[in-house]
């Protein structure tokens, strides 16, 4: 009886957490500032705390996670031509 109460507790707390990490990853950009912004009033662990402020920060447009400018784009130099070479017929 204790068994399948341990499992069955076991198994909510599994399926909780992957719905709430669900939840975040699906969860729009926007929204997840604000819940982040008002997760960071509570008193949390400094390594949920890390995580909760670098995803309350307002993202670059560029694409990467937290950097204050674009990625360098590549010189023109740097683009090489693609050439296709037939096969001989057999």
């Amino acid at each position: 009886m204790l068994q399948t109460v341990l499992q069955s507790i076991a198994a909510a707390l599994l399926v909780l957490g992957c719905s709430l990490y669900a939840a975040w990853t699906l969860m729009p950009s926007a929204a997840r500032r604000v819940l982040a912004t008002a997760l960071l009033r509570w008193p949390l662990p400094e390594v949920l705390a890390a995580r909760l402020r670098q995803s309350a920060q307002a993202a670059s447009g560029c694409g990467c996670d937290g950097c204050d400018r674009a990625a360098p784009k590549p010189p023109a130099a740097s683009v090489q031509k693609i050439t296709f070479h037939p096969r001989a017929p057999r």
